[in-house]
C-alpha cells in the first residue's frame, strides 16, 4: 500500500529533526528575567503598557533606540542578542522596581499598623467601659 512505509525516509525524517540553534543565550535569559521582574505584567496590566514603560526607562540609557518591538523580543526570549547597554539599563531598572516596590510595601505595612492599633484601641476601650460597669 502506498504511503504507509516509512522506511524509505531515511535516519532522520524532517518531522524527528532536533533543531538545536534555537537555544537561548544566558544573556538573552538573564535578560529576559530582568524585563520581567523590573516591569511586571501585575502593575502594568497588560503587555503593551509594560513595553511601554520599559522603551520610556531604557531610552534614557542606550545610544540607539529601544522600540517596543525590541522590548517584545526580550520579554518573549527571541532576541538573537542582547547589548551591553541594554543589559545595563534592565538592571537599573530592575533595582528602580525593588525600590519602588520596597516603598510601597513599607506604606502598606504602616496603614496596617495604624489599623491594628485602632483595632486594639477600641479593644481596650471596650475593655475599660465592661470593668467600670457596676
Amino acid at each position: 500500500m502506498l504511503g504507509t512505509d516509512d522506511t524509505r525516509l531515511g535516519r532522520r525524517p524532517k518531522a524527528k529533526k532536533v533543531n538545536k540553534g534555537n537555544a537561548m543565550s544566558t544573556d538573552v535569559l538573564e535578560a529576559r528575567g530582568l524585563m520581567r521582574s523590573a516591569f511586571p505584567l501585575r502593575r502594568y496590566g497588560k503587555l503593551d503598557n509594560a513595553f511601554y514603560e520599559a522603551c520610556k526607562f531604557v531610552n534614557r540609557f542606550v545610544e540607539k533606540e529601544f522600540t517596543q518591538r525590541r522590548a517584545r523580543s526580550i520579554w518573549e526570549g527571541t532576541a538573537r542578542r542582547i547589548d551591553a547597554e541594554e543589559m545595563d539599563a534592565l538592571r537599573l531598572a530592575e533595582i528602580e522596581e525593588s525600590k519602588r516596590e520596597h516603598k510601597e510595601l513599607r506604606a502598606r505595612l504602616a496603614a496596617l499598623d495604624a489599623k491594628l492599633a485602632r483595632v486594639d484601641e477600641a479593644l481596650a476601650r471596650a475593655k475599660v467601659a465592661a470593668d467600670s460597669r457596676p
